[in-house]
C-alpha cells in the first residue's frame, strides 16, 4: 500500500477516495445507461460476456487478440455479483476511474514534495477536466485500467515497495499487454542502481504472466497474437514509416499542445532550462517511461487512438504542476487556468480534423444518433434485412448492447464508401443505413484537397456514398435523417 507522506495522514485515504468518487460518478450520471460504443461492443464487452456466460478466457463471440483478459474478467465478476447490465459495467469502470484519480493525487504528492503551493491538486483537477479521461472513465476498455495500475506501480516503485510494485505490474500486463514497458523501465533503473539491484527479480513476474497468456492464446488460436488480421493491422500496417512518423507527431501534439496543454508545456520547458526540477532519480525514471510509452504506442496499434496515451497523461499533468510551482504565482495561476479552460472546452468542442469520437462528447452524440435510428428500424423494418456497416450492425444484432429490444437482421458491409456500396447488387437491398463514421465537418481540414489526397494514399480514405448515389444505384429514398452536433445517420428504404 502506498504511504502518505508530508503531512497527509493515512486515515485520509477513504476521505479523498470518496470525494474523488463523488465527483467522478456525479459528473457521469447522465450516461450510466448509455449504450456501448465502437470497440466496447466490437471487442471488450463480447469478450467479457464470453467469460461471464461460459468461462471462455479466449473469446469466441468476437475476434481473439493479444489483449489479456484482466479487464474483461473484472467486468464478468461484477456481472456475476450484480447481474448483467450496462449500468453495472459503466459503474465498474467509474470505480476504477475514481481509484485512478486517487493514484494521481498520491503520485503528485510524492513527485512534487517540497515544492511551493499545493501542486498535488493541479494534476488532479486537470485529469478530471480532461476530455479523454472523462470519456474513457466510463467506457469498458483497457487503457484507463492500465492507467490506474501504471500510476500505482510507479508510486510503489519510487517508494521502494518493490514486491507491491511488481504485483501492480502483473495487474498492469493483465489489463493490457503494452504495460510490459513499465517493468522494463524499472529493470533498467535497477540495473544502474547497485543498492536496489537486488529487487530486480521481482519484476520478472509480469513477463512470466504475459508469457503464460501468449502461450495459452497460441494454443487456443494457432496465432501468437490471436488472429493474423489483427497482427498485420497492429504491427505491419502501423510500422509503415510515414504512418509511424505521423503517429509520433500526433502523440506529441496531443500530449503537449492540444486543448491548451501548450500552456503547461511551456512551463515544463522553462523549468527544465532554468532549474534542476527534473534532475533527480525519480523524475528521470518518470520521463524515461513517458518517452518510451509515447514511442511504443506510436509504433504499435494501427488505429492510432489517443486513449493509448492514458497511462502517461497524468504524469504529464504532474510535470506541469511541478513546473508551475517554480514560477511566480501570477504565471502559475495563469497557466493552470489556461490549461483547465482548454480541457473543459475540449469536452464539448470538436477539432477541425478527423479524430476518434471517443475522445470527447462526440461519442455520446454518435451513440444517441444510433439509438434513435435503431428504435425506428426495430419498429418499422424488423422484418427486413438492414444493410449498413459495423458497428451499427453489431448494435442491431444484439439487444445486450442497449440499442434494440429484439435481434434484427443486419447485413454488414466493410464500410460505407462509394466504391464498397456501388459493388453491392442493388436488387436485394431494401433498407440501407448511412452514417458519419469519420468526423469531417464542412469547415474541417478534410475539405482541403491536399489533406484528402494524403489520407487517401496513406490511410485508404475515401468519401462515403451520398443520397443521390444511393437513389441512382439502389433505387432507395431517404425516409429518416437525424443530425447532432455535426454527425448524422440516414435511413433509406425502397418506396412503396
Amino acid at each position: 500500500m502506498p504511504r502518505f507522506r508530508h503531512g497527509v495522514r493515512p486515515d485520509t485515504y477513504l476521505f479523498f477516495f470518496v470525494s474523488f468518487a463523488l465527483v467522478v460518478f456525479l459528473t457521469h450520471a447522465p450516461y450510466f445507461d448509455l449504450p456501448y460504443f465502437w470497440d466496447e461492443l466490437g471487442q471488450f464487452v463480447p469478450a467479457a460476456l464470453d467469460i461471464y456466460h461460459d468461462g471462455a478466457w479466449i473469446p469466441h463471440s468476437t475476434v481473439p487478440n493479444s489483449h489479456p483478459p484482466g479487464v474483461m474478467a473484472y467486468l464478468a465478476a461484477v456481472w456475476k455479483i450484480f447481474g448483467y447490465s450496462i449500468v453495472a459495467a459503466r459503474s465498474a469502470m467509474l470505480l476504477l476511474a475514481s481509484l485512478t484519480a486517487l493514484a494521481t493525487f498520491l503520485l503528485a504528492i510524492h513527485l512534487c514534495r517540497g515544492l511551493s503551493g499545493a501542486p498535488a491538486f493541479a494534476p488532479l483537477l486537470l485529469l478530471l477536466l480532461d476530455p479523454l479521461f472523462y470519456m474513457q472513465s466510463m467506457m469498458a476498455q483497457l487503457d484507463m485500467p492500465a492507467m490506474l495500475f501504471t500510476l500505482l506501480a510507479l508510486l510503489l516503485f519510487l517508494q521502494d515497495h518493490h514486491r507491491s510494485a511488481a504485483l501492480m505490474c502483473v495487474a498492469l500486463v493483465l489489463a493490457k499487454e503494452t504495460g510490459v514497458l513499465l517493468p522494463i523501465v524499472f529493470l533498467a533503473a535497477l540495473a544502474v542502481d547497485r543498492p536496489r539491484a537486488k529487487y530486480a527479480a521481482y519484476y520478472l513476474a509480469p513477463f512470466a504472466v504475459l508469457a503464460v497468456w501468449f502461450f495459452f492464446l497460441w494454443r487456443g488460436t494457432g496465432h501468437l497474437f490471436g488472429d493474423a488480421g489483427y497482427t498485420h493491422y497492429n504491427l505491419a500496417y502501423a510500422l509503415h514509416p510515414v504512418r509511424a512518423a505521423i503517429c509520433l507527431i500526433r502523440r506529441i501534439y496531443y500530449l503537449f499542445i492540444a486543448d491548451f496543454r501548450w500552456a503547461g508545456s511551456i512551463a515544463i520547458l522553462y523549468a527544465w532550462k532554468k532549474s534542476r526540477l527534473y534532475a533527480n532519480r525519480e523524475w528521470r525514471i518518470t520521463w524515461l517511461f513517458i518517452g518510451g510509452h509515447v514511442l511504443l504506442v506510436s509504433l504499435l496499434g494501427g488505429a492510432e487512438l489517443e486513449r493509448y496515451l492514458l497511462p502517461v497523461l497524468p504524469l504529464v499533468y504532474i510535470a506541469m504542476a511541478a513546473a508551475w510551482s517554480v514560477l511566480r504565482p501570477l504565471w502559475r495561476n495563469t497557466g493552470l487556468i489556461a490549461v483547465s479552460a482548454g480541457l473543459l472546452i475540449g469536452v464539448f468542442v470538436n477539432p477541425p480534423y478527423p479524430f476518434p469520437l471517443e475522445n470527447n462528447l462526440a461519442m455520446v452524440d454518435f451513440v444517441e444518433l444510433h439509438h434513435n435510428a435503431a428504435e425506428v428500424l426495430e419498429s418499422s423494418y424488423a422484418a427486413k434485412t438492414i444493410y449498413t456497416a459495423w458497428p451499427l450492425t453489431a448494435a442491431l444484432r444484439d439487444p445486450r448492447f442497449g440499442y434494440v429490444q429484439h435481434k434484427l437482421s443486419a447485413a454488414e458491409t466493410s464500410d460505407l464508401r462509394y466504391s464498397t456500396l456501388n459493388a453491392i447488387d442493388p436488387k436485394g437491398v431494401e433498407v440501407l443505413v448511412l452514417y458519419s463514421r469519420t468526423w469531417e465537418p464542412a469547415w474541417g481540414v478534410l475539405q482541403w484537397p491536399e489533406v484528402e489526397t494524403f489520407l487517401r494514399h496513406f490511410y485508404q480514405y475515401e468519401r462515403q456514398m451520398n443520397a443521390d448515389e444511393v437513389r441512382r444505384h439502389f433505387g432507395l429514398v431517404p425516409v429518416k435523417r437525424w443530425t447532432q452536433r455535426g454527425q448524422f445517420i440516414e435511413v433509406y428504404a425502397r418506396p412503396l
